[in-house]
């Protein structure tokens, strides 16, 4: 078995998928021996760690992420994940339903913001965002998901309104720096694992 088979094998255990598992992806890098399978190893694993989020949040974050890539394999590992650490069906749920109305209102603000013209301002977006008003994991954190998914989703213009939030809630900036950094790696995991 070659390092890179081998480390395949390790990444798909601690995703706790089948060691056969294979995606075309998986097969290009195995087949060129691509030495960048140990680091996106190693940066799967540093999704499961911070200094600034407990272990449920990271699960809530990888739950949202996983969704908005439309991922079940790290859907139904950070699922576990979150109710491993306690995170209740309601904000599992919670953190799904986050994905899919910032996937509404990524495209909606970045069209607004790419257009630049105001009349598109002045017209009501006529979405429903009853969610953000009493969300169950809270007001910081569900912020806190919607800006680590518009980064992922690339909405300037919902990047910097749910960052400003944030700093308006009291969040450090580390927490912030920290969600993006977990989102961006489960997005580079999503593009190999799916």
């Amino acid at each position: 078995m070659s390092e890179t088979t081998e480390v395949i094998k390790e990444l798909l255990e601690s995703l706790q998928l089948d060691g056969d598992y294979r995606t075309s992806s998986l097969e290009l890098l195995e087949k060129g021996e691509s030495r960048y399978i140990r680091d996106l190893k190693v940066n799967f694993a540093s999704t499961l760690t911070s200094e600034h989020l407990s272990a449920k949040e990271i699960g809530l974050i990888g739950v949202s992420i996983a969704v908005n890539a439309n991922n079940k394999p790290l859907t139904d590992f950070y699922t576990r994940f979150a109710e491993q650490n306690e995170a209740t069906a309601a904000e599992i749920a919670e953190a799904a339903a986050c994905a899919s109305l910032l996937a509404s209102n990524n495209v909606f603000y970045r069209f607004r913001h790419f257009t630049q013209k105001e009349k598109y301002t002045q017209i009501p977006a006529r979405i429903r965002m009853q969610i953000m008003m009493k969300p169950i994991t809270g007001k910081e954190f569900f912020e806190l998901i919607s800006l680590a998914v518009s980064a992922v989703n690339g909405c300037e213009m919902c990047v910097n309104s749910h960052e400003d939030s944030l700093i308006k809630l009291g969040a450090k900036e580390e927490r912030i720096f920290d969600a993006v950094r977990i989102a961006s790696l489960i997005t580079a995991t999503s593009k190999v694992i799916y």
